[in-house]
């Protein structure tokens, strides 16, 4: 097992926070962002580890971890960067974004999955979210379930009611997923390099997990849903930095995430 850590893009919502500094560098309990995953992984058995870097690259220095570089990180996003580590893209592999943290109950989860290509997801997403926010109507994407099949994901802004689960930023693939992936991705490179998204109107050169993910599913293949219930913690904004500090000095909010368990 392999987890690939996005670690590349600059982080402008985290502000002042991140001014010289790669968003998954930002200290949350004495310890980078990015570092207590890769705590993570190996409290869970997972020791080989990769960083894609790209904005101020020279910060992310762990031992025991390769590196790969998005030289084009401010004109691209999260598939690229993948891609840019695409050598790492054999037997099992984990993809992580760089600004989650995630309990061992959750990654655990994603290791044992057997599907070609699972994608963890929180099926108590509002509980988390009328805390972090005060309502569920923000920062809204899309998700659509049929048991435990994924449908549809990444349509930005979708009524509430339509929302089955949230994507969290965590997604496994074995070989015949990373087959999928890697045929998906070089076909609409040829056919829609400068185009858009349907999902997120992005170009293909910025296209989000989500919108590789889609297409997946649109192109006829099946994801499965690695369902869990809170256990992660997201990091997009300076209101998130300073909630998820509230979360681990009040033991109110251990339903979403239960440093406890750390």
């Amino acid at each position: 097992m392999k987890l690939i850590i996005l670690a590349a893009g600059e982080g402008t919502r985290l502000k002042h926070l991140t001014t010289h500094l790669p968003k998954g560098m930002l200290p949350f309990n004495g310890k980078p962002i990015v570092e207590w995953q890769i705590m993570m992984a190996r409290k869970c058995g997972i020791e080989d580890i990769v960083i894609v870097i790209g904005f101020e690259k020279d910060k992310i220095s762990f031992k025991g971890v390769k590196y790969y570089h998005n030289a084009d990180y401010s004109t691209t996003n999260m598939v690229e960067s993948l891609f840019c580590a695409e050598e790492e893209l054999n037997g099992d592999v984990i993809v992580s974004y760089a600004d989650i943290l995630y309990e061992e109950r959750l990654l655990q989860k994603v290791i044992a999955s057997s599907s070609s290509i699972g994608v963890a997801v929180d099926m108590d997403w509002t509980k988390y979210w009328r805390e972090r926010y005060g309502t569920v109507d923000h920062d809204l994407e899309s998700l659509t379930l049929n048991g435990d099949k994924i449908i549809e994901l990444g349509k930005e802004n979708p009524p509430v009611e339509a929302i089955d689960a949230r994507y969290i930023g965590l997604t496994r693939f074995n070989k015949s997923g990373l087959e999928t992936l890697k045929s998906t991705y070089y076909r609409y490179k040829r056919e829609y390099t400068g185009q858009v998204w349907q999902q997120s109107g992005k170009t293909f050169e910025n296209a989000y997990m989500t919108d590789m993910l889609n297409q997946i599913l649109e192109d006829g293949h099946s994801i499965k849903a690695i369902k869990s219930e809170g256990g992660w913690l997201e990091f997009d904004t300076v209101e998130d930095y300073e909630f998820s500090k509230k979360v681990l000095e009040d033991v109110k909010y251990q339903f979403i995430f239960n440093f406890a368990s750390w």
